[in-house]
């Protein structure tokens, strides 16, 4: 498999086939993000595209699930994802789902009978990231759009079939807008009631943005239990028809699985046991992007 640079996946694509089509990010703006730092966007040959699926037709019949990384994948044509996904269809027919990473912008510019026709071919999940429902950390950040626009292109996505998976990052909004973060960021995921909701720690990335902003005094980075306190409040807030609430992604100090709104209660109390010290937090070394 040709690969260049670093690969970027969700935990939940860990058995994926990964099959690289863009490079980097098309917006790459995030003061938060060293995921493709150095790596200039684009679109992938589509004949070195086209020899990756063939070799997975070769080596990889146990694996049943395709990703397309790098960052936001849905933003290639309309047409070149139909082909690309017609190849894995005639190359690889014991897939059974193909995921991307998505963005409001790349789904705006998709038509609802476009959307509908990728989630025809086996394009069944997306990947977007909220990161915050707070307009002014949106903008703090350099996220591409508002909460409501990112709300919006979400629920799109899930009128089109697919399976919407939503980031979203605790301690983002630093020590002076945690709960505000919190508050917010719940009332966005409840509106937008996505299949999933993927929340990480911030980890601050030596060479991006917000990172020299902690630097220079700028930004404080809440602490553990800022974060738990953060966690907690979001949760709370959060009222799902149904969904899964992840947080076992690496960066998290207390790893929850939590199947909403029926584990909603436990959730929140396995969380203050972990604020009153009766849970052990994943220590600082083990905490990884």
């Amino acid at each position: 498999m040709d690969y260049q640079g670093m690969i970027i996946r969700p935990p939940s694509e860990a058995e994926s086939i990964l099959l690289q089509v863009t490079l980097g990010c098309s917006h790459g703006k995030c003061a938060f993000c060293g995921a493709y730092q150095g790596k200039r966007f684009g679109f992938k040959d589509r004949e070195i595209v086209q020899a990756d699926i063939e070799f997975a037709a070769r080596h990889c019949s146990r694996q049943r699930r395709v990703f397309l990384c790098d960052g936001d994948a849905m933003i290639l044509p309309r047409k070149r994802l139909v082909e690309i996904l017609a190849a894995i269809g005639t190359s690889l027919p014991w897939v059974t789902r193909v995921g991307t990473y998505a963005s409001a912008k790349s789904l705006r510019l998709k038509s609802d009978a476009e959307l509908q026709e990728l989630r025809e071919m086996g394009l069944g999940i997306v990947y977007m990231g909220l990161e915050s429902g707070d307009d002014a950390i949106l903008k703090s950040m350099g996220k591409n759009g508002d909460s409501a626009s990112i709300v919006e292109q979400g629920r799109r996505a899930m009128r089109a079939g697919f399976k919407l998976n939503v980031t979203v990052i605790n301690g983002l909004g630093g020590v002076e807008r945690s709960l505000i973060h919190a508050r917010e960021t719940a009332r966005a995921l409840s509106e937008m009631d996505p299949d999933q909701i993927g929340a990480l720690s911030l980890m601050l990335v030596p060479g991006t943005v917000l990172h020299d902003r902690w630097e220079r005094g700028e930004f404080v980075l809440p602490d553990a239990e800022g974060i738990l306190i953060e966690l907690r409040e979001m949760l709370a807030g959060l009222n799902l028809t149904r969904g899964l609430f992840l947080a076992n992604h690496a960066s998290n100090y207390l790893p929850l699985k939590v199947r909403l709104p029926s584990g909603k209660q436990a959730a929140l109390a396995e969380i203050e046991q972990a604020l009153s010290g009766e849970t052990s937090l994943k220590s600082e070394s083990l905490r990884r992007l």
